[in-house]
């Protein structure tokens, strides 16, 4: 493959908008070391060799609030030359500005959101910009036509009637579990919340919650994503919570199909 299709990794360390729990500021250097580990190696599942993956290292972040403008500036800049961003969080309030970045180069935005939790609270803890309220933020300045999350099994009902009001596409685990799946087209951004997958699988995360997507599933969902994928995110991983390394090799593994997938042609991969 040539490295040029690949899009571009860079470690986002924020997590001071995270609720409970912090240490997702933590997940970008132990997810680089997971899949860097000689107990696997860089092809993906479709036998894509995702070597000459760009590694941009991490932002020079503050864990503050000011960091939202720093991520935004860096992802511009990345789009404007022609990369694609594979941004390794760090709390899922990173989205958001990720978002503000990308979404005037690419209208008609479809969001792919795998999640346990909506994450569509007005305000959370007084925080507007918490990691439970990004979508909230995302949906108010318009910068998606089409939200569709899979895997939620934490609603309430504040999120609920603003997951209707805004028009978002809620496959929750009740209905993954009757045979319903998602049908998006591109351009496509996927963020991938790794407390979507049930704990059992992934439990170095800060919000567990049971019953959730098997880490198989979310391979597949992968695969077989239409294109074009113009940036994802891999967000969540505390390695704090985390039991030898079980959740950062999940998370490399699926970078190197999250990757694999960018860099493939635009119908599925299988």
């Amino acid at each position: 493959m040539s490295s040029a299709r690949l899009p571009v990794l860079l470690g986002v360390p924020h997590d001071a908008s995270s609720s409970f729990l912090r240490g997702a500021a933590l997940g970008p250097s132990r997810i680089r070391e997971a899949l860097a580990s000689p107990s696997s190696n860089l092809y993906s599942e479709s036998l894509e060799d995702i070597a000459g993956l760009q590694d941009h290292g991490d932002l020079p972040l503050r864990n503050g609030a000011g960091d939202r403008a720093v991520i935004e500036a860096a992802i511009r800049d990345r789009v404007a030359t022609g990369q694609r961003p594979l941004s390794l969080g760090g709390d899922h309030s990173i989205t958001y500005p990720i978002l503000r970045a990308l979404a005037p180069t690419h209208p008609g935005l479809t969001l792919l959101d795998i999640d346990a939790h909506p994450d569509l609270y007005t305000d959370f803890q007084g925080d507007r910009y918490s990691h439970a309220c990004w979508l909230t933020r995302t949906l108010e300045e318009g910068l998606a036509r089409r939200v569709v999350q899979v895997g939620i099994r934490g609603p309430t009902p504040e999120q609920e009637e603003n997951a209707g009001h805004f028009g978002v596409e809620i496959i929750d685990m009740r209905a993954w579990a009757a045979g319903k799946r998602p049908a998006v087209e591109g351009p496509l951004y996927l963020t991938l919340d790794l407390d979507g997958i049930d704990p059992g699988f992934a439990p170095g995360v800060s919000h567990r919650e049971p019953g959730g997507l098997t880490v198989r599933e979310v391979i597949t969902l992968i695969q077989t994503l239409p294109g074009p994928l113009v940036g994802a995110d891999i967000v969540e991983y505390n390695p704090d919570q985390d039991w030898q390394d079980l959740t950062a090799r999940v998370a490399a593994k699926l970078v190197k199909e999250v990757a694999s997938r960018m860099a493939t042609p635009d119908s599925p991969a299988c």
